[in-house]
């Protein structure tokens, strides 16, 4: 090999060995564990959150600068039981920040989060009431996040396991996509698809462009597109239609809205559906239907109700994994026939239940 042709490749060698060391000095002194990981703490403190690490987070260089987070703990402040726990983290940041000295997070990836819904629900409950008015702007989050191998529980009871998400950044006037796969405690595989375009206009928040794809296994499949609007407290629109096709009875035309409190009414739920043995036009108030669909595996058993509303449903089963319900008939409200021998009932009349063939069990594990 020439004389020449050696040096220059000795000169190039030492030439990338002095970039490569440079990069890992800028990697230490821009991206300090302590500081980061104080950093993260500290937000977590303003949002009324604890969150420990089994050690400080470690930068890395390649592929791409990130730091690494081993053992995440998040907690309510002064609470015993974990709202997640996770084996490690990866905080990604763009290669502008070893030249910039900015920390600008990329991309959020989790391994193996374990979330406790008991925990999670505990904390929201002692936050603040939320603003009653839309803020002026979108928040920005330019950093994307990566679940794998996560798990939903409450207490020792599995939800959803081997949960896989995706999410897009989210910015004003700009797509944001969610993607999440699960399993359900039986194992059937589930699927999410959520994608929209957040905006503010004329003082309201717009949710623009929905499309909701959501599959149980090949079994059942809903397909809804629409908007959404939110004007501040109970003054919110939604309309949302497509399809909910069932492999074992067929496809059902569905809508769903939201429907604008006023000085008599509260926000209301509008639900359609129209197809094969199943047939429903229901207003409800959402608190309330989350209340009356919980009553349906309460820890006695079942507890059949009218759910509060106005409407009829004529349900052939619900099958939610440890309750069935078949053969379910609902007049509320208004839509509560008059006996035959009497006059047309008044729209105040109370609402009452018509059972056809009703039968609530409760499946054994």
């Amino acid at each position: 090999m020439p004389r020449w042709l050696r040096l220059s490749l000795i000169i190039a060698s030492s030439s990338m060995l002095v970039l490569v060391a440079a990069a890992l000095i800028a990697v230490h002194v821009l991206l300090q564990p302590e500081r980061i990981t104080a950093m993260l703490q500290t937000q977590a403190r303003n949002a009324g959150l604890e969150l420990s690490l089994a050690s400080p987070a470690t930068p890395a260089l390649f592929p791409r600068p990130a730091l690494e987070l081993e053992g995440i703990t998040l907690s309510a402040q002064n609470a015993n039981m974990p709202i997640l726990l996770a084996a490690r983290g990866t905080l990604a940041l763009p290669w502008r920040t070893l030249f910039r000295g900015e920390t600008v997070i990329s991309q959020m990836q989790i391994d193996s989060p374990r979330v406790d819904l008991d925990a999670l629900q505990s904390w929201l409950d002692d936050l603040p009431t939320g603003p009653a008015s839309p803020p002026s702007a979108i928040p920005r989050i330019d950093a994307g996040i990566h679940v794998t191998r996560g798990s939903l529980v409450r207490g020792n009871q599995m939800l959803l396991g081997d949960v896989s998400l995706d999410a897009g950044r989210l910015a004003s006037d700009h797509a944001f996509v969610l993607n999440i796969a699960a399993k359900d405690p039986q194992g059937t595989p589930m699927q999410l698809r959520l994608s929209l375009t957040p905006r503010i206009r004329a003082g309201a928040l717009q949710l623009d462009n929905i499309a909701l794809h959501l599959a149980h296994s090949t079994t059942l499949t809903l397909e809804l597109t629409g908007n959404a609007r939110w004007r501040g407290a109970a003054d919110a629109t939604a309309s949302l239609s497509g399809k909910l096709d069932h492999a074992a009875t067929g496809e059902y035309v569905t809508s769903i809205a939201l429907i604008p409190a006023d000085e008599n009414d509260p926000l209301m739920f509008a639900l359609k559906l129209d197809g094969p043995d199943n047939h429903a036009d229901l207003q409800l108030p959402p608190l309330a239907l989350a209340n009356w669909w919980s009553q349906l595996d309460h820890d006695d058993g079942p507890k059949l109700a009218v759910p509060p509303g106005n409407g009829h449903a004529e349900i052939a089963s619900i099958d939610t994994g440890d309750i069935k319900v078949e053969g379910l008939t609902i007049q509320a409200g208004t839509a509560v026939p008059a006996p035959a021998s009497t006059a047309p009932a008044p729209a105040a009349t109370p609402a009452r239940t018509v059972p056809a063939k009703p039968a609530a069990t409760r499946k054994t594990p």
